[in-house]
């Protein structure tokens, strides 16, 4: 009886390590290495749409959204400034008009212009007439420029010589403006003209006339008007309208090489009105300038309609022409040949200053193609740099603050727009650069109050679950979504509520996975919402492949109406969900108030063991590997109401696929399990009745320092049983024990110490000789060599190092080592050693 209490003793089976009170940096690290492993997966994978449009083929807008396709022409956009007709039918005018006398004295009817008889002539002759001013190339004629010859010799230098700009122009004839003809008003300030620019507070918007001319009028100060008209018809024909027959004549011209000429008489024509302060809606004259413009369109050159583009924004088109400028916009930016524009023109600021000013109410389609656009061109590297420079991700925070507090009548059209939006995030999110972006504008909360007010959408919560599915894989962006209120509640909702939809449930679990991965306040709060564990494991239940083909059921509660039916799911897209949804749940038992919690819920164990039946190593073997860390971390709790406990041998057979498998991976979960449940008396007798023993003998081999510390672990745990230290003895385990601590232990004093304790554990605490003399002094010289704590430690150079492997050595190796020692040949134990014990 003393001698069976003395063995039990002395023979202390493979434990991992648990309450201590004052954990060491060596035990942290044990308690993590020996038990309890987060679990890591790949990214779910997003491959890029060829097809840039608006939505993607799986978009659920099937009818009503608008379109990606169409043609777009001159006679598409309205007549500029012009006034829309009423509806309203004017009555006739009470008197008669008095007819002028006809200058004709041979025909006095000949000067009358004469009605056709039938109405449909009238009809068929304007139809004529607007053909020919819309045709391509044929600008409406303007008006001949009335005298200034010099003007024209200095608006077209000969070579060597210099534009003069406007300014200097009007000062120049100054003499004629004394007169009275061309005398300019009062100049604006220019931080009343620019156009503001995107997260700048200052300046005005770029519809608005500056408060002083509004109030000179206001004052009915005529004069300044007039002098204002003067200057502005001075420019206009001097300076605008001759660059405009220029337009005109190259257009008409078609030669080669005109639309480089276009596009930089368009610059001129930019830059001229820029500096007479005449951008806007300040230009009287506006509507012709635009009306040339829009006739440009037909040439059809991308080049030259971006140019176009950028001009007639900076007039400040509204309505349809804004409308039908970002749909040509938009068009261009659909090629991706045409992405090096982008790059070389100032469009893109244009683009964010429509985001930053425009309403949805009135010009919701048109920031629809705006951002359409932004989303196409953030999919090149070098237009993303640029979109991250000019504050894009700025920009966008404050157009998803203004969509969310949008009234209902515009919240479709608020839908589709975000889902342009979150596209253009989720690429965005891929620069390195962009995440301290995400966190300074708290867009990730933001993010989370856009799923709130459209959780129903699939387009924006799956674009979402992409972003964060990308930055939860960084732990700065970890910490600021952790920090949202509700965010896991709100994540639960979601899968309960798109359960069907794999690429968002994939995405949601993968970024609950990151969260829980690191944060012990994390698996907490993720377990305490409200349905959690129902979720999480109907969730498992749907996906669970259980023939050759998956279709995921319609949970029980209120339907859809109309909902079309979920499309049956890949086995790898199946696959997929299991090991984000697993790996999960293995984190979540980390906690010590969740872990216990898990190990009693029979629905968990039973779907974990029933995935271990029907899959395979060879087809799933990720997934296999994530269920047996799940079951190794819940086998750490052994209390008595554990299900794991009661299903220990039915687990250790399910573990035999694993243990002969091809898969290193797979192998060293197993053997961890193994570990956990060889502390059971019947697992050691299954373990050594099956051959078990052979396998993880072998494992001994495989020199990877995890690899062996798992097979010491199993060895320690057989080695309790003396029937067994005889058969692990005739496979060599002995041997290979000290091979592996001669070359892995000096170098991991953890693994070093686990050796030892399965060594100690196969002599019987000294009581068995299992060693031959080879075997014992070979042992003994390795153990003498590494008692000596300045030469185990000489290796290390690095300081915080050399104290982490004393700390090791100290706690994890010394003790065993030395009651090995010293049950082997206590002469050995020399005198610095002995102060130790």
């Amino acid at each position: 009886m003393a001698s069976t209490e003395r063995k039990h003793e002395i023979c202390s089976p493979f434990l991992p390590r648990r309450n201590s009170l004052r954990k060491t940096s060596a035990e942290i690290v044990s308690e993590a290495r020996q038990s309890l492993r987060v679990q890591s997966t790949q990214r779910p994978f997003t491959p890029r749409d060829g097809h840039r449009q608006l939505f993607g083929k799986n978009s659920i807008r099937a009818d009503n959204r608008p379109p990606s396709a169409f043609s777009l022409h001159a006679q598409n956009f309205d007549a500029p400034d012009s006034r829309p007709g009423s509806g309203t039918r004017l009555s006739p005018l009470d008197h008669k008009p008095k007819f002028p006398v006809p200058c004709d004295a041979e025909d006095p009817f000949k000067a009358f212009p004469k009605p056709p008889t039938d109405p449909l002539e009238v009809k068929r002759g304007l139809a004529v007439a607007r053909a020919r001013l819309l045709r391509a190339g044929s600008l409406t004629t303007l008006p001949p420029v009335e005298g200034h010859t010099d003007v024209k010799e200095r608006l077209n230098p000969g070579p060597g010589q210099k534009q003069t700009s406007a300014k200097r122009l009007a000062s120049a004839d100054h003499t004629e403006v004394r007169s009275g003809l061309h005398k300019p008003g009062p100049r604006r300030a220019a931080s009343e003209n620019r156009i503001k620019q995107p997260g700048d507070d200052s300046g005005v918007r770029p519809t608005e006339c500056s408060a002083e001319r509004r109030t000179g009028l206001a004052n009915g100060d005529t004069h300044t008007a007039s002098t204002e008209e003067d200057a502005e018809s001075f420019l206009w024909n001097n300076m605008i309208a001759p660059l405009l027959q220029q337009l005109e004549s190259v257009a008409a011209g078609s030669s080669e090489g005109s639309v480089d000429r276009l596009c930089d008489l368009c610059d001129r024509l930019h830059g001229t009105l820029a500096e007479a302060d005449m951008l806007g809606r300040r230009c009287k004259r506006r509507s012709g300038i635009l009306r040339a413009l829009f006739r440009l369109i037909d040439l059809n050159s991308a080049q030259l309609n971006l140019h176009i583009a950028k001009l007639c924004l900076a007039l400040c088109v509204s309505g349809n022409n804004l409308l039908n400028i970002c749909k040509l916009i938009f068009q261009i930016s659909r090629s991706e040949n045409n992405d090096i524009l982008f790059q070389n023109n100032s469009i893109i600021d244009s683009l964010l200053g429509i985001l930053s000013y425009e309403d949805v109410s009135t010009s919701g389609e048109a920031l629809l193609y705006c951002v359409g656009t932004l989303k196409f061109l953030s999919a090149n590297s070098a237009v993303l740099r640029l979109l991250l420079d000019k504050n894009c991700i700025g920009v966008a925070q404050k157009l998803i603050q203004r969509l969310c507090t949008s009234e209902d009548t515009n919240f479709t059209m608020a839908g589709h727009i975000l889902v342009q939006l979150t596209g253009t995030l989720r690429n965005l999110a891929d620069h390195p650069d962009s995440r301290r972006l995400f966190i300074s504008f708290s867009l990730l909360s933001e993010l989370c109050l856009v799923l709130r007010h459209h959780c129903k959408d699939q387009d924006i919560c799956t674009n979402i679950s992409r972003i964060y599915s990308k930055l939860s894989s960084y732990s700065e962006c970890r910490l600021a979504l952790a920090q949202t209120p509700d965010c896991y509640q709100l994540f639960l909702e979601l899968l309960s509520k798109h359960h069907q939809k794999q690429d968002l449930v994939v995405r949601l679990l993968f970024t609950l996975g990151n969260l829980t991965a690191k944060s012990d306040e994390a698996r907490l709060q993720l377990f305490q919402c409200e349905g959690c564990m129902g979720i999480l494991l109907q969730l498992y239940d749907s996906y669970q492949r259980r023939d050759d083909s998956l279709h995921i059921p319609t949970w029980k509660g209120p339907s859809s109406p109309g909902k079309p039916p979920a499309p049956p799911v890949s086995v790898q897209e199946g696959d997929d969900v299991l090991v984000k949804l697993i790996r999960v749940l293995a984190n979540m038992c980390i906690h010590r108030a969740v872990g216990p919690a898990l190990a009693t819920n029979t629905t968990c164990i039973q779907l974990l063991l029933e995935t271990l039946e029907l899959r395979s190593v060879q087809e799933s073997e990720e997934l296999l590997v994530n269920v047996a860390a799940t079951i190794n971390n819940l086998s750490f709790y052994q209390e008595e109401s554990s299900v794991l406990r009661h299903s220990q041998l039915a687990i250790a057979k399910l573990m035999l696929k694993l243990v002969i498998s091809s898969s290193m991976d797979a192998m060293l979960e197993a053997t961890r399990v193994y570990g956990n449940l060889s502390q059971s008396k019947d697992v050691r007798d299954f373990i050594m009745q099956n051959k078990v023993h052979q396998f993880v003998v072998t494992l001994l081999d495989s020199k990877s320092t995890e690899m062996c510390f798992s097979a010491c672990g199993v060895l320690t745990n057989l080695a309790l049983d003396p029937p067994n230290r005889v058969s692990l003895s005739l496979e060599g385990a002995a041997a290979k024990l000290v091979d592996c601590l001669k070359d892995l232990g000096p170098g991991d004093w953890q693994l070093a110490g686990q050796v030892c304790q399965a060594l100690w554990n196969m002599i019987g605490g000294g009581s068995e000789k299992l060693l031959d003399t080879q075997e014992r002094d070979s042992l003994l010289e390795i153990l003498v060599t590494c008692l000596d704590k300045e030469e185990a430690l000489q290796w290390i150079e690095n300081e915080d190092m050399r104290d982490y492997h004393r700390t090791c050595w100290e706690l994890e190796f010394l003790p065993v080592a030395q009651k090995l020692v010293k049950a082997l040949q206590p002469d050995k134990l020399g005198h610095g050693v002995k102060a130790f014990i």
